[in-house]
């Protein structure tokens, strides 16, 4: 390259721990603090390009098989291969927790991004969920079939995906308790995966040599990429989501989605690379051998990572030609980020204390023999104790890594496979608020809340949708006391069951009537309770059940169904929506050919009937069109809902 520039080099090796390097992991923050796991079983701390440890963190009786760093990189939870978790809070230099209940070697490991929470995967197939303050397993997701080798939250807190040895990557709704949805597709154990950093997307990465992307409001794959060179074992997003990185045997390879596509591939001889950053445009690789951990640099200023480079016009312009038109491509819906950047990393120090639910001796025991010994004072001072600890950050602001200047292999490149100039910015899309953060009001949304779980130690612990949210500050937001908070919520609880009460009432007088088998006088007795929830509950029913409907039924629902096309809860706009498409594909051929036929001679009572009826539902259907179409421009799955229905509505005009 000109003038000795160089596009990756080694940047140092060091040995990490007495015996074998059984784990690593790099701080996703800076890109600059590195965390290591050893069969002796410590967890060492270093900085990355400095020779010393600064800490060591010892404890774990049996080998360490999982690390991880939280983002703002003052805490750090190790697994084992006994099955038990420690969480160390790096600033105070000392033990947070000890979580045990995992029968088997933990494969996986993840600090949520809001809440104090730690999931866990591991060889004994099962998920858990820790709040690291009260430490208890809060929820333990049951699916996978073999080993979950590794666990993602999403950016908004709210999900968490998995990838197990048994082929397959599930994600799973963290508030509700439960499997969303299984992306089947890999034919290997699956990896890693990782959340885009904006878009409803999920890459996972395979031993089958594939990386696959899901589209998180369809639940299907939207690409693969195959033919990786070996096992994909580490992938990483560019912070703007522009593109995928995937460290590969000896070389970086850098993809785009839509389509699948190669923008550039840099030769690196990092050997099986474990983990990726990013920090000052520069990607750090590190890889290990036995007890050896190696660092490497890729200048990103010189990878592609784009599809702007195009080498072949002809092959170009026949992948431009597969591409839908740009303009008309759905925008993936963007994940709600906390309005205040504010980590709360202080309220588990607060709360370690007081929180604490009598703890076995034996835990006790495990806390006073793990120890975070300091090994290196002036980096350890340097990272997690500035004099101006409002904002800590790691060595973040520090210069880019230098080149070495001798040459070396490690800049050869490859050139990039040709690809068409696909990208665009994605607006952020006005999005709704989720159901679960609605205020409940005369007719609460059907969302079922989470059970109360016991933990482990038999102390019961509920989980809030707010412990998956981030925390947002209300200005001046007095502290309420006690009573007040309890009274507030009594009243709450009250106004609940109230609602609740007369629901349950209503919906058995809608059931009296079912029961006699007319649906129709069913359903008028449902609208004449002018109780919403009630139709929804009954519209639920009767959309699995197409054949029950009747023209006469759609004239009593569609005023129904414009009310819940307008509703604030998502599940009613969703009922409606299904309702609508129902009726649609049923009915509306029937009703245009009965309005276009010719007049009858002499009289046909049922004939005239028909045709009032369907004069009505025309005239029904006509004024709910109008909102339709105004709400097609909406993103994410109700646009696409009422895109659908604008399109079968179209033959109205």
């Amino acid at each position: 390259p000109p003038g000795g520039h160089k596009t990756a080099w080694k940047l140092q090796e060091i040995v990490a721990h007495a015996s074998n390097v059984s784990s690593l992991v790099l701080g996703k923050g800076s890109g600059r603090l590195l965390a290591t796991g050893g069969d002796d079983c410590r967890v060492n701390l270093w900085s990355i390009n400095k020779p010393n440890c600064i800490m060591s963190l010892t404890g774990h009786t049996s080998p360490v098989e999982s690390v991880r760093l939280n983002t703002p990189e003052e805490l750090i939870v190790a697994g084992s291969q006994s099955g038990s978790i420690r969480v160390w809070d790096l600033e105070a230099a000392k033990i947070l927790r000890t979580l045990v209940g995992h029968k088997a070697n933990i494969c996986s490991l993840d600090f949520h991004p809001y809440g104090e929470f730690v999931a866990s995967g591991s060889q004994d197939t099962n998920i858990k969920l820790w709040d690291i303050r009260r430490k208890g397993c809060v929820f333990r997701y049951r699916g996978h079939s073999q080993a979950v080798r590794c666990l993602r939250f999403s950016p908004d807190g709210k999900w968490l995906a998995s990838a197990a040895d048994d082929h397959t990557v599930k994600l799973w709704d963290l508030t509700a308790g439960k499997m969303m949805s299984e992306f089947p597709g890999h034919t290997g154990p699956v990896n890693v995966v990782e959340f885009h950093p904006n878009e409803y997307l999920l890459a996972s990465g395979s031993s089958d040599r594939t990386i696959r992307f899901w589209d998180l409001e369809k639940f299907q794959v939207v690409s693969c990429i195959e033919g990786e060179p070996g096992p994909v074992r580490s992938i990483l997003f560019n912070p703007d989501g522009c593109c995928l990185y995937s460290g590969c045997q000896d070389s970086l390879r850098v993809y785009g989605w839509e389509p699948e596509r190669c923008f550039d591939v840099v030769l690196v001889n990092w050997g099986k690379v474990a983990d990726l950053a990013i920090c000052n445009n520069q990607l750090i690789g590190v890889a290990f051998a036995q007890s050896n951990v190696s660092s490497y640099v890729v200048d990103l200023t010189r990878v592609t990572r784009t599809g702007t480079v195009t080498q072949d016009p002809v092959q170009d312009s026949r992948l431009l030609t597969q591409q839908p038109p740009l303009p008309t491509a759905p925008l993936r819906r963007i994940y709600e980020r906390p309005s205040t950047t504010c980590s709360k990393p202080q309220r588990v120090k607060q709360n370690s204390e007081s929180e604490r639910r009598s703890p076995s001796s034996e835990d006790d025991r495990d806390e006073r023999e793990s120890r975070a010994e300091i090994q290196n004072a002036e980096d350890y001072n340097e990272i997690f104790q500035p004099k101006n600890s409002i904002s800590r950050t790691p060595p973040r602001r520090s210069e880019p890594f230098p080149a070495p200047p001798e040459d070396d292999v490690a800049t050869a490149k490859e050139a990039a496979k040709p690809s068409p100039a696909m990208d665009t910015q994605f607006p952020v899309p006005n999005l709704e608020v989720p159901p679960w953060s609605q205020v409940v009001t005369s007719t609460p949304a059907p969302k079922a809340e989470p059970a109360i779980i016991p933990a482990t130690r038999n102390e019961p612990i509920g989980l809030k949708a707010s412990d998956f949210l981030p925390a947002v500050k209300i200005p001046q937001q007095t502290e309420l006391v006690d009573e007040d908070a309890m009274s507030q919520i009594r009243k709450g609880h009250d106004t609940m069951c109230v609602v609740l009460t007369s629901r349950h009432k209503n919906l058995d007088t809608v059931r009296a009537v079912w029961t006699t088998g007319d649906i129709k006088t069913s359903v008028d007795s449902a609208v004449a309770i002018n109780d919403l929830s009630v139709v929804v509950d009954l519209l639920n029913i009767v959309n699995q059940k197409a054949s029950l409907w009747k023209l006469d039924l759609c004239t009593t629902v569609l005023p129904q169904i414009e009310k819940l096309l307008q509703s604030k809860y998502e599940s009613y706009v969703q009922t409606g929506c299904t309702s609508l498409k129902l009726i649609l594909q049923r009915f509306l051929p029937l009703i245009t050919d009965i309005l276009a036929a010719p007049p009858s001679v002499g009289v046909d009572i049922s004939r005239e009937e028909r045709l009032h009826k369907c004069r009505l539902c025309y005239k029904q259907l006509k004024s709910i069109s109008g909102l339709v179409r105004s709400k097609s421009g909406l993103s994410g799955r109700h646009g696409s809902a009422f895109r659908e229905l604008h399109l079968l509505m179209a033959s109205l005009d």
